[in-house]
């Protein structure tokens, strides 16, 4: 049995171009279809948040349009709210990497705001790529990398394969003009290899214990990829 920790945003919104705030928070596939899977498997998982607030799930990720109708939107409902790890996280400044076999970080358009600039987050992330152990990050939560820095202050994610939401998925999503930045840029300014396929369908990319989804379909595919790097 493996314990693995969920990093997720605690925000509750997303600061646009013009300065309006953008409802969000994490999207509800990205954290059901990976929790499923890993307990599943008879692993445990354990949520952390900056400050250990209970984060806010983005309520257009439970929409029937995002989840293939009515009854797939009736079925994330009921899976998230099961998952009682989301009502108690722990905060994220006490995790000890040490305790743990797997990172992930769900996305959704709230790491963009938090995560992307949390110190706290950067360095769990740069500790978590050198330990070698399983780190998945999905969507927008490679938002999470831009904050994590070498003691030279380079990127560990600098030259490394990944993938993420990408420009023209942002783009299709009605938000591409309207956001201060584009994370697909990011991570190309970063010096990472970004690599994209077609808007919307999975699509995974493994770089040693770096394991990285472009999308929401892409979350259930990474952790069974994350699955058999625990084996």
């Amino acid at each position: 049995m493996a314990k693995i920790l969920f990093v997720v945003t605690g925000v509750d919104h997303w600061t646009l171009a013009d300065g309006s705030k953008h409802p969000t928070g994490f999207w509800a596939e990205e954290a059901v279809a990976p929790y499923e899977v890993f307990t599943a498997a008879g692993h445990v998982v354990v949520v952390a948040t900056p400050g250990g607030v209970v984060p806010t799930v983005d309520r257009a990720s439970l929409a029937p349009e995002v989840n293939g109708g009515q009854v797939g939107a009736d079925r994330i409902a009921a899976a998230l709210a099961s998952i009682s790890a989301l009502q108690q996280p722990v905060k994220l400044e006490e995790v000890d990497l040490g305790d743990y076999d797997a990172v992930f970080y769900p996305g959704g358009h709230g790491p963009m705001e938090d995560l992307a600039v949390d110190a706290v987050s950067g360095r769990l992330l740069a500790a978590a790529l050198a330990s070698g152990k399983p780190l998945g990050v999905v969507c927008h939560a490679p938002a999470a990398l831009l904050a994590a820095r070498n003691a030279d202050g380079s990127s560990p994610f600098a030259g490394r394969r990944l993938t993420g939401f990408t420009n023209a998925e942002e783009t299709q999503a009605g938000l591409a003009d309207r956001a201060k930045w584009l994370l697909q840029d990011r991570l190309v300014e970063l010096g990472a290899e970004f690599q994209e396929c077609e808007p919307w369908a999975p699509h995974v990319v493994v770089d040693g214990n770096l394991v990285t989804g472009q999308n929401p379909a892409s979350s259930a595919p990474l952790a069974q990829e994350l699955l058999t790097k625990l084996a």
